[in-house]
């Protein structure tokens, strides 16, 4: 097939422009055609304009369609639009006769700040209703400006009916995304799941068990819940040393609290990383907000590390079933002090580990994530010509 991948790329690199470029790198090795269009968010004074063009910009949409008007491929791929992209330029691709197939990476499309987070909470008040409450709460960036042209993006679309009209197949990464976004308004029948995936490290040197070290892996932010991981961690009698990789608006105090038991280290590249994994004892996720589907956990698990995670939303079903022994209720020290103290147990330890490796190797290779998409191709491809462009 040929390929049209759209895609507007984050200032800071991040989960979700690796997902788009591991995906295009699959398709073209299974011997597809790929070709990317992507923007980027631009800085200084043309910020302000740019930002003010989301919820419909008619140059970037006449851009998209001179792109697939020239190229023809076989289906488009739409990914982040924002916001300088913006969702226009869906609409010619459907003028053009374009199967359109659009990941639903986070929750843009029913919440201004994307995250279903507020004020140290998760928050699900502009699911199924409006998006001008987070207007009033600032949930973009704090400001209620900004904030005010993101909830007008969502209006606007729901409104014309774009999701609808425009997008043959959604691909959500969890049911638990799956369910929101049907809750927002979206149409269930072309709401399918396709989890993320990720690449086979290959053979620990060791079991799990010959390692004293517990990773935390991710953005050092209040959502993420290193607060609640650094409370327990205090608490815990364990012997158990941590190592903090990331960097974030927290990563002051986060050093500022580090106790003797636990090493800060900051950002490290990808290789380090994955070595980290291979020879660590486990991985905690004690996230407070609704994770989409962070790449972290599934490169513990194909590591072959057991996964300690807050039982909230998507992580849950995770390693599931057969994985609630490390769950806790998100937030709740005392309940995370409980599972880290399983980790002292090597046994315990090691069948833990076996399991999730298992899930990595059933759900989140790039085989089936492959698959997963290339069907996902051909029912976008199928809806189109069944319904002559969108019913």
């Amino acid at each position: 097939m040929r390929i049209l991948q759209l895609h507007t790329a984050y200032r800071q690199a991040g989960g979700e422009d690796r997902v788009v470029a591991t995906e295009a790198r699959l398709l073209r090795d299974a011997g597809h055609e790929v070709i990317t269009y992507q923007s980027a968010n631009p800085e200084g004074v043309r910020t302000g304009l740019s930002l003010a063009a989301a919820p419909w910009n008619p140059a970037r949409a006449q851009a998209a369609s001179r792109v697939a008007a020239r190229l023809q491929p076989d289906v488009a791929h739409v990914h982040n639009t924002w916001f300088a992209m913006s969702p226009a330029v869906l609409a010619p691709l459907r003028r053009l006769g374009i199967p359109v197939v659009m990941t639903l990476h986070n929750y843009r499309l029913v919440c201004a700040a994307a995250t279903l987070f507020r004020d140290g909470a998760t928050c699900e008040d502009c699911v199924g209703t409006h998006p001008w409450h987070g207007v009033r709460h600032a949930c973009y960036r704090g400001s209620r400006a900004q904030s005010a042209v993101a909830a007008a993006t969502i209006a606007l679309h729901a409104r014309r009916g774009t999701w609808h009209r425009d997008v043959d197949r959604f691909l959500a990464l969890t049911e638990f995304g799956r369910q929101e976004f049907i809750a927002g308004g979206l149409p269930a029948a072309r709401i399918a799941v396709k989890s993320n995936s990720v690449d086979d490290p290959g053979t620990r040197p060791e079991p799990p068990s010959a390692s004293r070290t517990v990773v935390f892996l991710g953005r050092l932010t209040e959502e993420k819940g290193i607060r609640t991981l650094l409370d327990a961690w205090r608490r815990s009698p364990s012997q158990l040393r941590l190592v903090i990789v990331g960097t974030g608006p927290l990563e002051a105090q986060v050093r500022r609290e580090a106790s003797a038991r636990v090493r800060v280290v900051g950002s490290l590249p990808l290789e380090e990383v994955t070595s980290l994994l291979l020879t660590a004892r486990a991985l905690v996720l004690p996230s407070i907000w609704f994770e989409g589907q962070g790449l972290v956990a599934l490169e513990a698990a194909a590591a072959g590390l057991p996964v300690v995670l807050s039982d909230l939303g998507a992580m849950a079903g995770l390693f599931a079933p057969g994985a609630d022994e490390l769950l806790f209720p998100a937030g709740d020290v005392d309940a995370l002090v409980g599972r880290l103290a399983r980790l002292e147990d090597d046994r315990f330890v090691d069948g833990y580990a076996a399991h999730t490796r298992r899930c990595f190797e059933e759900r989140y290779t790039h085989d089936v994530g492959l698959r997963t998409l290339e069907d996902a191709y051909r029912d976008a491809i199928e809806h189109a010509v069944a319904s002559d462009g969108r019913a």
